[in-house]
């Protein structure tokens, strides 16, 4: 029940994510930006910032690649935007609010298999199955395995995404498989790293945006409604915040503590970009 109650959660936060994100800032995407230097990182500049992330991961797809799983496609940008490119992508994503979004931008031109990763089910083998921000989220000891399954002979794994280094309690920024265990499964996979490159300083700014925007918008936003509470139901109010006492508890150190930093996520993650290889 808690499991499912978190799945719920994140659905709806993702949801609300992308329903801001596209109508005040013009966000087609819902992982983080890549600040190359120059590029000032506020939220204003951040759809920029995502641009260069799609970018880049496009500059490191092998020449040979025509077909593509898209494993965690959010709601279908970066998807389209391959497709646009030549290639033919086909989707893997279980939120059903995600998936809505997918066949309204990719409509037939795309397969959308709208389960998680180890509940697929299909005979298509591809040229490369692609993880941005979503390896994270599957069962480490079967992701490698499963995405090796979906691979023609020779074919390649991309993940772009954080994992955890050293000390992962210590860090105000959860998520992330521990590298060193990842590190070791590939050791025994049938895929050989091609491609390491760690990106970690051009990602951790977006740590800070969301800092800065939780202080500076969120909190001053929700003090507001809390006074408007106060004024015309206190007792309400009153109640509200005994009922969800714990949460709110949690909230406040998690977001309002300090912790929460580009300087911290780079102490204690590294956001990578691999490309690996089937070899056997």
């Amino acid at each position: 029940m808690k499991d499912s109650k978190r799945h719920i959660s994140r659905e709806i936060g993702l949801e609300i994510g992308h329903i801001l994100g596209k109508g005040l800032f013009k966000l087609d995407h819902l992982h983080y930006g890549m600040w190359k230097k120059g590029l000032e990182p506020e939220i204003l500049n951040l759809h920029i910032a995502q641009d260069e992330y799609c970018k880049f991961i496009i500059s490191h797809i092998p020449v040979e690649v025509k077909t593509v799983l898209d494993v965690g496609c959010g709601t279908g940008a970066f998807s389209k935007r391959l497709v646009d490119l030549g290639y033919k992508v086909d989707c893997v994503c279980p939120t059903p609010y995600q998936n809505k979004r997918v066949e309204e931008l990719l409509g037939k031109t795309s397969e959308i298999f709208k389960c998680k990763l180890e509940e697929i089910q299909t005979s298509k083998k591809y040229d490369m199955v692609m993880f941005c921000e979503s390896f994270q989220y599957i069962d480490l000891d079967r992701v490698i395995d499963i995405a090796a399954s979906l691979l023609k002979p020779g074919g390649y794994m991309l993940i772009c995404d954080f994992f955890k280094t050293q000390s992962p309690d210590l860090c105000a920024i959860k998520g992330g498989h521990k590298l060193d265990k990842f590190m070791n499964l590939m050791g025994q996979s049938p895929f050989r790293i091609i491609e390491d490159i760690d990106i970690t300083p051009e990602m951790a700014p977006n740590i800070d945006i969301v800092d800065r925007t939780t202080r500076e918008v969120m909190v001053p936003a929700i003090s507001a409604v809390e006074r408007f509470f106060q004024s015309q139901h206190p007792i309400v109010l009153k109640l509200i915040k005994w009922r969800y006492r714990k949460k709110i508890e949690k909230a406040e150190v998690k977001y309002l503590k300090g912790n929460r930093s580009g300087k911290n996520f780079a102490e204690f993650k590294t956001y990578r970009l691999f490309l690996c290889r089937k070899v056997k």
